[in-house]
């Protein structure tokens, strides 16, 4: 009996890290910048096959490494090594959202190649000249707090929080360098967030705004 429970939770431990590797990890959301969409303390599953195999698209959430130091370092909490072991264990399996300080959370609002503006007369953001209307922006927020005129680079994506007066994006990041050093590199994307797990009260699919970007041409330069 006890050989077989040890390889029934072997093969449960592998299983959940094959999936947390390559498929699937969950995360843990740190800051309201994603709010209304997402909360501080809820939990998201992420779908690691975006961008590779499947390509994004504009208006995914993707989860991403910090790309030059746009986060503080994080201060660690302090845990017994028996508790921090455990911990580290079981996010590594994939069976703990990861809280790791180096991970952000966005939206992509322009593709490499995509010529992102902010704003025109209506106080909207424009890719390649279509106007957004953006219905998942914090209540009382506009688009954007400071004006931009930015084209993404080739393997680069362009993110903005959801709560746009509460969120350190790409916009603060790119030091009017017209989106060479605020855009994302692809290769630092985790992946894209489909679905809020915890709290129970708030699951929910996170559905793409595809009308929002529906009539976006794509950018002549790819």
């Amino acid at each position: 009996m006890l050989r077989e429970s040890v390889i029934v939770v072997s093969l449960a431990l592998l299983l959940s890290l094959i999936v947390k590797t390559w498929l699937m990890q969950a995360f843990y959301i740190p800051s309201g910048s994603m709010n209304n969409t997402l909360l501080r303390g809820d939990r998201v599953i992420v779908n690691k096959m975006v961008p590779s195999p499947i390509s994004l698209t504009r208006g995914d959430v993707i989860v991403f490494e910090d790309p030059d130091h746009w986060l503080p370092a994080p201060i660690q909490p302090q845990l017994s090594r028996v508790t921090s072991t455990l911990n580290s264990t079981l996010t590594f399996v994939g069976l703990l959202p990861s809280d790791e300080g180096n991970h952000l959370i966005k939206r992509v609002i322009g593709l490499p190649g995509d010529h992102v503006v902010c704003c025109n007369n209506k106080r909207q953001l424009t890719v390649n000249g279509v106007a957004l209307s953006e219905p998942y922006l914090f209540p009382g927020d506009t688009p954007s707090q400071e004006p931009f005129n930015i084209t993404v680079p080739p393997g680069r994506v362009w993110v903005m929080g959801d709560h746009r007066s509460d969120s350190g994006d790409s916009r603060p990041h790119d030091q009017n360098s017209g989106g060479k050093k605020g855009s994302v590199p692809e290769s630092l994307i985790v992946g894209r967030a489909i679905t809020v797990v915890w709290p129970f009260g708030r699951w929910a699919w996170l559905s793409k705004p595809s009308e929002t970007f529906a009539r976006v041409p794509t950018a002549t330069a790819r």
